[in-house]
């Protein structure tokens, strides 16, 4: 049994015949259903039933590197299982849909620095799709980041949820970013990054019920280090 997020029907379960079987060319069906893999995908469908059943499915877009380098590939897995933990119910939402496509190619083929900074950015962009996107206007004059509202702020926060001074700003820089290879420009060090990315951690924590804590993140934390 498989959970896939697709792109008419939204998160839905299926039940594949025969994913040990070996293919005339010697490969395993299973290696296609890999965290972050893309596949076409044809699929009988019950609305009345929620586990539904795969008919046929092939590799859609064939990573150069996700799945083979070690770095690419952490990331690819931070990036699943935050998007699973926000969806929660099997609505299709095409355009979430899309970003996550789109977000997966340009990390299989982005640089070193791109690929350190990507976590952040898919984190801070994904969020607009569940309706608690940080605002990004922040200005020279604003040091913090208060993660409990989600927003940009003059004076300090009372409780502990903020960021502030170079991260804070580093945030407002991604915000920006449109484009994952414009992440070459952000300059962090590793602790700032670290840093960074548990904030985000903790405002997804504060914005979704049940969010709990990202099992992949020690695993990214080690392998960018």
């Amino acid at each position: 049994m498989v959970t896939i997020f697709t792109e008419l029907f939204g998160l839905q379960s299926y039940l594949v015949n025969g994913v040990r079987t070996v293919s005339k060319k010697g490969s395993a069906k299973a290696s296609l259903f890999q965290s972050a893999a893309i596949l076409d995908l044809v699929a009988y469908r019950n609305e009345f039933k929620n586990l539904q059943r795969l008919k046929e499915f092939r590799w859609a877009f064939l990573y150069q590197n996700i799945l083979s380098d070690v770095r690419k590939n952490a990331v690819a897995i931070f990036m699943i299982e935050l998007l699973s933990k926000c969806l929660k119910q099997p609505e299709a939402n095409t355009e979430l849909f899309y970003f996550v496509e789109d977000a997966l190619e340009h990390l299989d083929e982005a640089n070193d620095i791109v690929t350190a900074n990507f976590p952040l950015f898919f984190a801070l962009h994904l969020a607009v799709f569940f309706g608690f996107r940080i605002s990004d206007e922040s200005k020279e004059s604003i040091h913090y980041l208060d993660l409990e509202e989600g927003k940009f702020v003059e004076e300090q926060p009372k409780h502990s949820h903020y960021l502030q001074d170079r991260e804070a700003a580093s945030v407002a820089h991604i915000l920006k970013i449109m484009h994952p290879n414009e992440l070459q420009e952000v300059a962090l060090n590793q602790e700032m990054r670290r840093r960074i990315t548990h904030a985000v951690e903790v405002y997804y924590a504060l914005h979704i019920p049940d969010f709990g804590t990202m099992k992949t993140l020690p695993v990214l934390r080690e392998v960018m280090r």
